[in-house]
């Protein structure tokens, strides 16, 4: 069975039983997106993340792929995750995620080493102009780019947010929700946020401090998170915007990446 949610890379399950109780899962890795995965990593932290709990069992690697447990359950749509129960259960697994190197020797932050990889396979690349005529007027020129990007670092990195391992890409489609277990797995309204914050934070500093920093999150803690992922949406949007514009030339997925 093709799975046509992914637009980076291909994913397939491969079984014999109807039910698909033998399941296993092939990820076969995008054309050309091994300019901008490092797959080395990504298999390491792969690893780290199931010795945590937090991914599925690892079946084998090869040279464009991976092989790995297949979980039941259901991907995610926008109405699920504006369910209390369901976006309590995602903030509360991201924030064990995010908790892994919480005690131990922190990693290095790679964000805006990432940015200035995927701008400079932007201008490398990629033509200097868009080919599309229709969207010249709307994607900046490289000069712009370069410039935001040197402001987005000045100013996101006074916000003081911490270092932890992330996901880096959480669609609604690659959190699985197995109802049946009442358990998930990975593969975002005002009001509606701030609850999903406040259930983060909760989960976070339990996870992080125990019983010495107790599960209370007060009205500053939450307004500074808010604001920090508020604006480093900034980098997350400027981060894809790159990615379309790679995908929309080597791509053969069949999707409108600009």
């Amino acid at each position: 069975q093709l799975f046509t949610d992914g637009i980076t890379n291909k994913l397939v399950a491969c079984y014999t039983d109807e039910g698909m109780a033998d399941a296993v899962l092939v990820r076969v890795y995008g054309r050309k997106t091994e300019l901008f995965v490092d797959r080395e990593t990504e298999l390491r932290n792969f690893q780290v993340l199931r010795a945590h709990g937090c991914a599925p069992d690892l079946y084998c690697a090869f040279q464009n792929g991976l092989c790995y447990q297949f979980l039941p359950g259901i991907a995610l749509g926008p109405s699920h995750v504006r369910d209390p129960h369901i976006f309590r259960l995602v903030a509360q697994e991201m924030a064990r995620v995010h908790a892994i190197h919480a005690n131990g020797s922190l990693p290095k932050p790679i964000l805006w080493q990432k940015l200035h990889k995927y701008l400079t396979l932007v201008k490398t690349d990629l033509s200097p102009k868009v080919p599309n005529p229709s969207l010249q007027q709307d994607v900046p020129s490289l000069e712009m780019l370069e410039h935001e990007l040197v402001w987005m670092k000045e100013t996101l990195s006074q916000l003081g947010s911490p270092v932890v391992l992330c996901h880096n890409d959480l669609l609604c489609k690659n959190i699985i929700y197995d109802g049946t277990q009442g358990s998930w797995w990975w593969l975002r309204a005002p009001g509606g946020e701030l609850q999903w914050l406040r259930s983060y934070l909760q989960a976070y500093k339990q996870l992080t401090q125990g019983d010495r920093g107790g599960t209370g999150v007060s009205e500053e803690e939450l307004e500074a998170l808010y604001v920090q992922v508020n604006k480093f949406s900034l980098a997350s949007h400027f981060l894809w915007a790159c990615w379309g514009l790679i995908q929309d030339k080597y791509s053969t997925i069949d999707f409108n990446f600009l």
